[in-house]
Formats: C-alpha cells, sequence, structure tokens
C-alpha cells in the first residue's frame, strides 16, 4: 500500500525514533509499504517517520544512481534498529532533496564515511562502513531517525531564505506526484 508522505511541519519528524523487534505487529507489510511508497514517490530513500511511523527503520535504493557510481547498480537494503558508530572528518558536498521537503534541493556538508550497526529485514545484525553516495544516503534517512532533517544543516541565512517555501509546504501548496500528508 502507499502510504502518504508527512511533510515538513509534522511533528512526527522532529521526533527520536524507538527501536523495534522482530514481532513488532505488521512488519512485513510495513516494510513492503515503505519500499512501495518510496518507488511511487521517486525516492532514493525513505524512513519510517516519514509515513508516520515513529520507528528506527529505512529502505534505500540507490541504484537510479548507478550512471554516476557504478558500485551502486545494487545498493538496496533495509535498516532496522539503526545506529552509526562512527563519522569521518572529512566532509564534501552534494545537493540533496527529500520527499518531506519536496522540491527544495539545497547544497549540504556530510561526512565522507560512515560505520553503521543495523539489522536487515531477516534480522541479520550488520556492522558495516559505507562511503562516497551510499555513506550520503545512509546519513539523510538516518538523520530522520534522530528527528532532523536537511534544512538543519544549511546556515540561518539560507534558511531564512527558505522560509517562505517551507510555509508553503507546511500548508500544503507544493505541487508533488505523490500523496503527502500536512501537517495539523
Amino acid at each position: 500500500m502507499i502510504l502518504p508522505v508527512y511533510v515538513f511541519g509534522s511533528p512526527i519528524l522532529r521526533r527520536i525514533s524507538v527501536d523495534i523487534d522482530k514481532d513488532y505487529k505488521g512488519l512485513q507489510t510495513f516494510m513492503d509499504d515503505l519500499w512501495e511508497t518510496m518507488y511511487k514517490s521517486d525516492g532514493l530513500g525513505l524512513a519510517a517517520p516519514q509515513v508516520g511511523k515513529s520507528i528506527r527503520m529505512f529502505v534505500i535504493d540507490a541504484s537510479p544512481l548507478v550512471e554516476d557510481d557504478p558500485t551502486l547498480k545494487d545498493f538496496k537494503k533495509i535498516f532496522i534498529n539503526a545506529r552509526i558508530t562512527e563519522r569521518s572528518d572529512d566532509e564534501w558536498a552534494f545537493t540533496e532533496g527529500c520527499l518531506s521537503i519536496p522540491n527544495i534541493r539545497e547544497e549540504i556538508y556530510r561526512p565522507s564515511k560512515v560505520r553503521i550497526e543495523y539489522y536487515d529485514e531477516n534480522w541479520t545484525f550488520h556492522d558495516e562502513y559505507f562511503d562516497g553516495i551510499p555513506a550520503r544516503i545512509i546519513q539523510h534517512e538516518y538523520d530522520h531517525l534522530e528527528g532532523l532533517m536537511f534544512v538543519d544543516k544549511i546556515s540561518p541565512l539560507r534558511r531564512r531564505l527558505l522560509m517562505g517555501k517551507l510555509t508553503a509546504i507546511t500548508k500544503g501548496k507544493v505541487d508533488v506526484s505523490y500523496k503527502i500528508k500536512i501537517p495539523r
């Protein structure tokens, strides 16, 4: 089922998400819905809080970026109870967007490498290092689990300049091809 994407201003996007266990009610259905919603919305990733669940889960499929990086051909993963345990000191800029902040893209600096612990869809534990574009996408989606959004990483001046667009998003005055849930 395709779920509505909660947009900027929705309180759930600012909550810190909680761990779940493998007996989480409706887990398989929710994982399937997360994938389906991400694909319908043309995203590279989607975190549970973006569809109204304050749980530590996100999905990533970076294969649309295979022309930029051939190693992304089969980079499709689900991250459950994720925790970033290390970040490199070196940062690089990349233009990011977000399904919860439609039609706004900004250059964001993030560490180039991360180490993350997580469970996959089969509840197999992983402790892995990622760099480059995968690290970038992981950090973006991980931020949603921590109640953060990419606009929190831009300068206060740039954020003030975007305030009109952000306010319009909170009111649902945005043109998107996917279902959204506006704040009440």
